[in-house]
């Protein structure tokens, strides 16, 4: 089964916790703290392989967790790093922000790969902690929160050249007689539900034929498969034009050609002005003056029309010959800059170390990520590592903050789930 669309929920692993831990060893005076720093949570990471053709996978699993960091231990031993999680996509997938809906990252070829949701830092066990004046801290930092973030996984085919037209005018015959490929071919519409691949190999050189399945009226708003298929033909760098001459579906073969250019450059400008090759299909079906009178019209737009008719092999390595002579001739395509969503760190986010100061009812409310970080970390039957929790919230301004609302001594204070009497000191 071919699917190109998927949407998953990716979570790195969370930071190991330090380690608060004196030496109490015979015969070692002042042995001190010797708590251990916790170890870094795991990256989840996306790696593009070449041997994947469709997100099939994730249709069955839809939650990936990458392991936590172990928290640190006594002696100084560093808590061990979490395991990063490797997520294999096929080349050509775009991974998408589903929040803002902003593109993560393209991993256009076999080896691309980026890191989507960063591991927490490991936290600092209490040996760092130790200053000339506080020389038995009883308290040690929690680690780095984890990430979780959904994200969609849109796969986009990588090709040469595209194969557009109606259904049934003959895209899948010039795929199945012009490479390996084993496309479905039946006399109805629809034939082809997904996207065929084949390699097109002429002489010493070759080029990625896909053909493209669901274009008719109406294709750019979603009518038959159109809007799903669509996206696979922004890849290629040029596409054939596949018209029936004959008009043996009791089509207009100039109506044909007309209809689908305006349903690329209704879905997009870029798409539109792709170089086009017109391959004129059935032939052996068709009056002289069906091909003339199409040959003229299209020449007129400034495209070539080569006659052909799959099925017997005729003209059809002309519509190859030409293609391979207009790739070889064609510059690689610049891309267009593109905004992507930037998945910075945590810790050097803006309001990563804010403190944000609300009041419900009688109860004074302080929130921040920097501020909940330290407050897993405290000891609340040690007085220096409370001391260490206020000094952080005096220093950002929250305490100032507090009193502009109305926060008198003997007033509540709630971090997280955690209530406190303020006395000014």
């Amino acid at each position: 089964m071919f699917v190109d669309r998927a949407k998953i929920t990716i979570r790195s692993g969370k930071g190991g916790n330090g380690c608060v831990s004196f030496r109490r060893e015979p015969f070692v005076p002042e042995g001190g703290p010797d708590g251990g720093d916790g170890g870094r949570g795991g990256n989840v990471i996306f790696l593009a392989d070449g041997n994947m053709r469709t997100l099939l996978d994730f249709r069955y699993k839809r939650k990936y967790e990458a392991e936590n960091g172990e928290d640190g231990r006594k002696k100084k031993q560093f808590g061990k790093k979490g395991e990063d999680l490797i997520i294999k996509v096929p080349a050509g997938t775009v991974v998408i922000d589903d929040e803002t809906g902003l593109p993560m990252y393209d991993l256009v070829k076999p080896g691309d790969s980026f890191i989507a949701a960063k591991g927490g830092r490991g936290g600092k066990g209490n040996v760092n902690f130790k200053t000339p004046t506080r020389q038995a801290p009883n308290f040690a930092e929690a680690g780095g929160f984890a990430k979780e973030k959904t994200v969609r996984l849109e796969l986009k085919l990588i090709a040469d050249v595209g194969l557009i037209g109606f259904p049934n005018v003959g895209k899948s015959t010039l795929l199945s007689v012009s490479t390996s490929a084993t496309p479905k071919i039946a006399n109805y519409h629809f034939t082809t539900l997904t996207p065929n691949l084949g390699v097109v190999q002429i002489y010493d050189s070759s080029f990625v034929m896909a053909d493209i399945p669901g274009l008719i009226e109406g294709a750019h708003e979603g009518v038959g498969l159109g809007l799903d298929f669509l996206k696979h033909v922004e890849r290629t760098r040029l596409l054939i034009h596949v018209i029936d001459v004959s008009g043996s579906e009791g089509r207009d073969p100039i109506e044909d050609f007309e209809k689908i250019n305006q349903e690329l450059k209704a879905y997009s400008e870029k798409l539109a002005s792709k170089p086009q090759i017109v391959a004129a299909n059935k032939m052996d079906m068709a009056e002289d003056e069906q091909f003339e009178r199409l040959k003229e019209y299209v020449e007129a737009k400034g495209f070539v029309v080569y006659p052909m008719s799959a099925p017997i092999h005729q003209g059809v390595q002309d519509v190859l010959n030409a293609a391979a002579a207009m790739l070889a001739a064609m510059p690689l395509e610049e891309e267009e800059p593109i905004v992507y969503y930037e998945a910075e760190r945590e810790e050097e986010a803006p309001d990563y170390r804010d403190i944000r100061c609300s009041k419900e009812g009688d109860v004074f409310v302080l929130e921040g990520k920097q501020l909940t970080k330290i407050f897993n970390s405290t000891n609340f039957n040690d007085y220096g590592s409370l001391r260490y929790l206020y000094k952080y919230i005096e220093k950002n301004g929250a305490i100032d903050e507090l009193k502009k609302m109305g926060l008198e001594e003997g007033d509540i204070i709630r971090i997280v789930d955690y209530e406190m009497e303020y006395y000014d000191e």
